[in-house]
């Protein structure tokens, strides 16, 4: 197998750490690792699979006489709009975090689990989906194959973290009685159903965000989607109740063992015992944790779902460098 070289930009923040801990426990087979940062945090030393790197400013003339074949981007919009088509002119796959690629129709939207395939079709830029959407993906991706999904409802109980630094420590310092810098109201002891900018529609962006990303990597325009998106107290890890309604009937159990064969997924669900997911189970883990499985009485044809991930780990870095083994392997296999 070959070798590859691989960035990181936006190396020294919450989602690029993360990158760190994911690639040194994945292995890929990678020669020469490049860090990059914005101005504020270039010069930092990151200790990595045993050496020392100095963290480079992210600029157009950082790429010269570099050769990099992957490059995995979490530093914002503004900079995958800058900065990502730059890389690609200079021969490198980006695979960015951010929104700014993810409904452009020239860009594949990934999460491995569920359309593996689409990455095959890039262009260059391959854009990992919003940390509420991919869950929520992995989850109904085995039932829409096997029961044609009608209608979703969406209901996301988010962790703080979703919101970066600033909202980790907005929780922090709220606990201590500190008045919150990030959001726009106390998030300690509240909830705020609030993610993102407000729209004319009366959504947000957060919720908007998940209702056309499921569309785009389901690959179903015709799907009925509604959400509301909450901001909770909770430091790691998103929860979302998920209402599914299907065109077909289906046996519950028949349900249950095809989600607990779907791959990425464990199944808890024993409520005489109280076994559920919870985010403190979901913790630095990379898969998404599915229970409270039971059918909606109201419709013909529908089922309730409790969805709970890591949304740094599997929301994020880890759904990003899964995207970047799948694409060497789609390389070696050429």
């Amino acid at each position: 197998m070959k070798a590859y070289n691989l960035a990181v930009v936006g190396a020294t923040g919450m989602v690029g750490r993360k990158f760190l801990q994911i690639l040194e426990e994945k292995k890929l087979p990678i020669e020469n690792y490049y860090f990059f940062s914005s101005a504020r945090s270039a010069g930092k030393q990151i200790e990595f699979m045993g050496k020392k790197y100095t963290v480079e400013k992210l600029t157009e003339n950082a790429l010269d006489n570099k050769k990099i074949d992957i490059a995995l981007f979490s530093a914002g919009g503004s900079t995958s709009k800058k900065f990502a088509p730059v890389f690609v002119s200079k021969g490198s796959v980006v695979i960015d975090n951010s929104s700014a690629w993810r409904m452009d129709d020239k860009v594949p939207l990934v999460v491995p689990e569920v359309n593996p395939e689409a990455i095959k079709s890039h262009k260059g830029i391959i854009a990992n989906p919003n940390c509420s959407t991919i869950q929520a993906v992995v989850a109904l991706k085995p039932l829409h194959d096997k029961y044609k999904i009608k209608r979703i409802v969406y209901s996301t109980y988010q962790a703080v973290s979703g919101a970066g630094m600033g909202g980790y420590q907005d929780l922090e310092m709220g606990l201590k009685g500190e008045k919150p810098k990030k959001f726009p109201h106390p998030i300690a002891g509240n909830c705020l159903p609030h993610i993102d900018e407000f729209l004319p529609n009366g959504y947000t962006k957060e919720e908007m965000k998940m209702i056309n990303e499921t569309k785009k990597i389901l690959n179903d325009y015709s799907l009925k989607i509604t959400a509301t998106t909450v901001r909770v107290p909770v430091f790691h890890g998103h929860s979302e109740s998920i209402n599914v309604e299907f065109e077909r009937d289906f046996d519950l159990d028949e349900l249950k063992q095809t989600l607990s064969q779907a791959p990425g997924i464990i199944v808890i669900d024993n409520p005489e015992k109280l076994e559920y997911p919870m985010p403190i189970y979901a913790e630095d883990k990379d898969e998404v944790f599915v229970g409270r499985i039971r059918r909606d009485e109201s419709v013909k044809s529908g089922v309730n779902l409790w969805v709970v991930a890591d949304n740094i780990r599997k929301g994020a870095a880890t759904n990003t460098v899964q995207i970047a083994q799948q694409l060497i392997k789609f390389w070696e296999e050429r």
